[in-house]
């Protein structure tokens, strides 16, 4: 963007989830104690995965890299929301703005197809057993990791700089807890046709991509199901992606909550509590979601709680 053209805001004003001054001290308790719960669950979740053997398969390399998604999601987001309730100027640099943006669209797109990618490793387990360990080899896994990863950094520079490419000249006051494209863009004073087009079409295209492989992986996993005569048999397939469909159910349940809605009925506020879900909320959620329905995590928990000196030597190892 050439000098001339540069937006003459030098920071914005961040608004939050409420302007009453009574609220901000009991949210900041709140959503500290949710920041604090999503830390420790997700960095529990990395170091189990690491440090035993027992977690050292394909759906549990997906689940490290979730935790790991995770504790960015919600990293990029929840410091500056937390020192804002405590402060009277809640400003966020011009800079600081744009790579919060840019942060939050590599986590939400990488969780986005992380997430399938897991749907589709619980397909090859219930559907293929016998192959499991040929088509979900660690290569793959690694490859699929990366190819997301790049994915996602591509999505956000592109999505980010798009939206910065716009002139701010009026108001710098953002009606949102975080720097998002759609307030972003509503302060904007030139055409925002292009930048309006691209968050449309990254947001459409990987929402309906990613659902279409989370729904053809379960639809043909119910089905393998239910083909299993013996109950036991039908339970046991079952358990190995209930924890994955409870997350999923979870995840896109906001996000069609959020894009489906009315125009008639939809509103910032409605934006911010969408997002206070699946940017804080369900991060904090997953672990919980993992460990509780998991023996596996809960037994490997239980090794490590009695030994985690010998744990962390044979991660060394």
């Amino acid at each position: 963007m050439a000098p001339g053209n540069r937006t003459q805001v030098t920071e914005f004003i961040l608004m939050g989830i409420s302007d009453l001054a009574e609220l901000q001290i009991p949210l900041f308790c709140v959503f500290l104690v949710i920041y604090g719960l999503t830390l420790a669950g997700n960095l529990g979740i990395v170091i189990l995965t690491s440090v035993d053997s027992q977690l050292q398969t394909p759906m549990y390399f997906f689940l490290k890299h979730l935790a790991i998604i995770n504790l960015g999601n919600s990293s990029v987001i929840a410091p500056k929301m937390l020192v804002n309730f405590l402060v009277t100027k809640k400003t966020i640099s011009y800079y600081a703005c744009a790579a919060q943006l840019g942060g939050f669209l590599v986590f939400i797109v990488a969780e986005i197809f992380l997430l399938a990618a897991m749907a589709y490793d619980r397909y090859v387990a219930v559907c293929s057993p016998l192959l499991y360990l040929v088509v979900v080899c660690p290569r793959i896994c690694l490859l699929l990791v990366a190819l997301i990863y790049v994915y996602s950094l591509t999505t956000a520079l592109t999505v980010s700089s798009c939206v910065f490419s716009v002139s701010f000249c009026s108001s710098n006051v953002i009606d949102h807890f975080y720097c998002d494209n759609v307030p972003l863009l509503a302060l904007s004073c030139s055409d925002t046709y292009i930048p309006e087009i691209a968050v449309f079409t990254f947001s459409g295209t990987n929402l309906f991509f990613s659902m279409i492989i989370v729904l053809t992986s379960y639809f043909n996993i119910i089905l393998a199901i239910l083909r299993i005569r013996s109950s036991e048999g039908r339970q046991k397939a079952f358990s190995t992606c209930a924890s994955h469909m409870l997350a999923v159910t979870v995840f896109y349940g906001t996000l069609l909550f959020m894009y489906l809605q009315p125009r008639t009925n939809h509103s910032l506020d409605t934006d911010k509590m969408a997002s206070v879900f699946y940017t804080l909320v369900i991060p904090m959620l997953n672990p919980l979601i993992y460990s509780l329905r998991n023996k596996d995590v809960k037994d490997v928990l239980k090794r490590f709680l009695d030994n985690p000196c010998q744990s962390f030597r044979l991660m060394q190892i």
